[in-house]
């Protein structure tokens, strides 16, 4: 009687903290739902001027609406597009009309179009401020003599091009290059997979309670006796 009541006692505790595991991810669901909520909210608001001192939290996914002119000298970083295939983003300076130089993501470009794309010229684009987190130790170096970047690194870029590193990543542009199609910001990126998390605690608290009924009801079965 003792030991099935231990077994009693590890059963519905084990599938109480897996319940409580459960119960915490559809909390999180909840929270992360809201978040990209206000940051798709944020994302679509009507632009605003370009901050002075842009702030990488407070100011991300900002709407802004920008003017200037921009630079011929281009860098390209190989991207994937879904029913696209292979192609590049096109990232280059603007020199805004009050004089400040900053990067802007201009958008994607099929392979093809690499050497034949120019962006140069005055343009008028609005999109949102975006500090992309996309360098780890598995990037690449950047291919210098061939212009092919593995990341959207703004520092190093910025550094390159002489600009403030700050990106705008376009969602709509008035000149520039026609072959250039805008990738405008969204959240399709945001990790969100607490549903899944929470059906697997639930699933797995199931599972316990049913293995450990089994292995109650076993242990109280009679024994079979043997036959000679």
């Amino acid at each position: 009687m003792r030991r099935s009541l231990f077994f009693i006692i590890v059963g519905l505790g084990g599938a109480a903290i897996l319940v409580a595991l459960g119960v915490w991810q559809v909390q999180r669901l909840a929270w992360k739902e809201a978040i990209v909520a206000d940051i798709n909210a944020r994302i679509t608001a009507a632009p605003a001027e370009l901050p002075a001192q842009p702030d990488p939290e407070a100011d991300s996914y900002l709407p802004v609406m920008v003017e200037g002119e921009i630079g011929a000298d281009a860098l390209h970083v190989l991207v994937s597009q879904k029913q696209k295939g292979a192609g590049y983003r096109i990232i280059a300076p603007l020199t805004l009309d009050a004089g400040r130089r900053i990067l802007v993501d201009l958008g994607f470009t099929a392979t093809e179009n690499k050497d034949a794309v120019k962006p140069a010229g005055p343009a008028r684009i609005i999109g949102n401020l975006q500090w992309p987190q996309e360098v780890d130790s598995f990037t690449p170096e950047v291919d210098t003599a061939r212009n092919i970047w593995f990341a959207r690194d703004v520092p190093l870029m910025a550094e390159t091009l002489g600009t403030e590193p700050l990106l705008v990543v376009a969602r709509e542009t008035e000149g520039g290059d026609p072959k250039i199609a805008p990738l405008p910001v969204d959240t399709a990126r945001i990790p969100n997979d607490h549903l899944q998390y929470a059906i697997t605690w639930f699933s797995l608290a199931a599972i316990w309670l049913a293995m450990t009924v089994l292995f109650l009801r076993r242990r109280r079965a009679p024994a079979t006796p043997k036959v000679d």
